[in-house]
């Protein structure tokens, strides 16, 4: 059981490093918060809510991301879309992300 649970730590955080950039990837359109998880989910990312509302709201502290509220079948809904600058950072993100898989796949072999 130990090492069940072990593992599974280990997996989740793996998985915290790649959240922002999977995050920031899918939202070049404007997406609330239970839409992006279903996207990612759709995708093979499984993310928590409880992990991805906190980011979402980080992200745009971080001013990486936008959002507004918007009255949506009579409850609104907060939708996120990627800021100017998150724009920036994105294709860097990606190259640093590209030379990470490269070098553990170097490991890995």
């Amino acid at each position: 059981m130990a090492n069940t649970e072990s593992l599974d730590n280990v997996v989740l955080e793996l998985r915290r490093g790649v959240i922002v950039l999977a995050v920031l990837s899918q939202l070049s359109d404007e997406q609330y918060g239970y839409s992006l998880l279903k996207l990612l989910s759709d995708q093979g990312l499984e993310v928590d809510q409880g992990t991805l509302y906190p980011l979402l709201r980080r992200l745009e502290t971080q001013g990486l991301l936008e959002s507004v509220w918007k009255l949506e079948e009579a409850r609104p809904r907060r939708y996120y879309v990627i800021s100017a600058e998150g724009k920036k950072l994105l294709p860097k993100l990606k190259k640093e992300w590209a030379g990470i898989v490269s070098v553990m796949n170097g490991m890995l072999a």
